[in-house]
């Protein structure tokens, strides 16, 4: 079948954006397209969402609340006086509780697991920005990683191919060939790992984002990595109190108590104000024994009803029921006391063992750059003492080896000082989806 217009300029378009060059995407813009994917992070959004109607529900204790009943119903009633009744009814009632503690701290407790699913979601939300900055970078590592083996065997190749030359008019012994032809196998193998872990590290991220291709950017030349701010740990210690961790924890600790607050309640009265309003038809015989004989009498027509009033509730004994849950929320609240301490204490650990990881991993990366200038510089020196006789091949060798591994050292300690930086906010609880930009200024435009 011929093309028609349409679908040739559809097929141009389709030849034309499969020849274009995949364009790299920035850090943000993974972010962004996994916020709005990944299911984890989505699932705490959708509860925090349902938080709210649950705070609706609660509150509708202390609202008034109104019912409808219409039945048709037959009575009879026999004894002194035999009666029979049959006809439809329609009552309408309504309540509104004017003291109950009960319904009081239960609104309180659901206000309050709310802002639990508020912590939950800025949790999920900063695990998100971890797991999406790790899996960014751990693409670009392997990039790195890659490349550094595929230069690492080039210029093992080279050595390879000298050392045969000289085998071959005599300057040289096979062993030289041999140790050459050794470290290429194994730069072979080393260059074969390195495809599969960037394969596999592409794949991690594209199932984190849902989409396939994503060509992340590398970092910006030269490469500057900012220091932590505050620098100083006592700083970072001192932020803590606001992290999700602990707010939740604290939030935990406020709902044990409030639910001790329930359990006394069960001593105190409740008072409700109650009205009900009913109206019917009715077909009643009533037979009444009487000195002069039976008397019977019919009524058929409509009947009314109206009630309105105030109900006290007072409980006396329920066998030693609210003492004893009163002591239970006792002991849960202490274990809720216990439960923020451990998770505070928890959170100061943390966020010292991650201040310091990143000072460690600056101070790496400053000793890794002089490691990358020495080992060039130590190359340069081998490879010229090897052409005038002095170093022999297994020594460039060695040399090579040396300054393709402290280049792939260094790129992977810079990728995690940055993802460490964003794992020191998560720990003092202070990162934030704006962070993502911080570290998005050091990828190359």
């Amino acid at each position: 079948m011929p093309f028609s217009p349409a679908r040739l300029a559809l097929a141009c378009a389709l030849a034309f954006s499969a020849a274009m060059p995949v364009q790299a995407q920035s850090l943000a813009e993974v972010f962004d397209v996994a916020r709005g994917y990944d299911a984890t992070y989505l699932a705490a959004r959708a509860l925090a969402d349902s938080a709210q109607y649950r705070v609706g529900q609660a509150r509708a204790g202390l609202r008034p609340s109104a019912a409808l009943t219409a039945d048709y119903a037959r009575d009879e009633q026999n004894g002194f006086q035999d009666m029979t009744s049959r006809g439809p009814s329609a009552t309408i009632s309504g309540r509104q509780r004017l003291f109950d503690r009960n319904a009081s701290v239960t609104i309180e407790q659901a206000e309050r697991s709310a802002d639990v699913s508020m912590a939950d979601l800025q949790t999920a939300e900063q695990e998100l920005i971890v797991r999406v900055a790790q899996t960014y970078f751990d693409v670009l590592a392997a990039q790195d990683t890659l490349t550094s083996a595929r230069a690492g065997k080039s210029a093992i190749a080279e050595q390879l191919a000298s050392a045969k030359r000289n085998f071959e008019v005599g300057t040289a012994t096979i062993t030289d060939t041999r140790e050459a032809q050794a470290r290429f196998d194994l730069s072979t193998a080393e260059e074969i790992a390195a495809e599969n872990d960037l394969r596999i590290k592409r794949l991690a991220l594209d199932q984190l984002v849902g989409r396939s291709g994503i060509e992340p950017r590398p970092l910006a030349a030269p490469v500057v990595l900012p220091p932590p701010v505050p620098d100083n740990v006592e700083a970072w210690v001192s932020q803590t109190d606001t992290a999700p961790a602990v707010r939740r924890a604290l939030l935990g600790h406020d709902i044990a108590k409030l639910e001790t607050e329930k359990a006394q309640a069960g001593h105190l009265p409740t008072v409700s104000l109650d009205a009900a309003y009913g109206r019917g038809r009715t077909n009643q015989t009533a037979v009444t024994p009487t000195a002069a004989g039976i008397n019977t009498t019919n009524y058929n027509g409509p009947t009314n009803q109206s009630r309105i009033g105030i109900t006290v509730n007072v409980p006396l004994f329920a066998g030693f029921a609210v003492q004893n849950r009163v002591k239970e929320t006792l002991a849960l609240e202490e274990q809720s006391r216990n439960n923020l301490d451990a998770v505070r204490r928890s959170v100061v650990q943390n966020t010292r063992t991650a201040f310091f990881g990143v000072q460690s991993g600056q101070a790496r990366v400053k000793a890794l750059e002089a490691a990358e200038s020495s080992s060039q510089l130590a190359l340069e020196a081998t490879q010229l003492g090897y052409k005038v006789g002095v170093r022999v091949n297994l020594d460039v060798l060695n040399a090579q080896t040396q300054l393709y591994s402290t280049r792939r050292d260094l790129a992977r300690a810079r990728y995690d000082v940055i993802v460490n930086n964003l794992r020191l906010r998560q720990a003092a609880g202070q990162l934030q989806a704006g962070d993502i930009a911080a570290a998005n200024r050091l990828l190359a435009p």
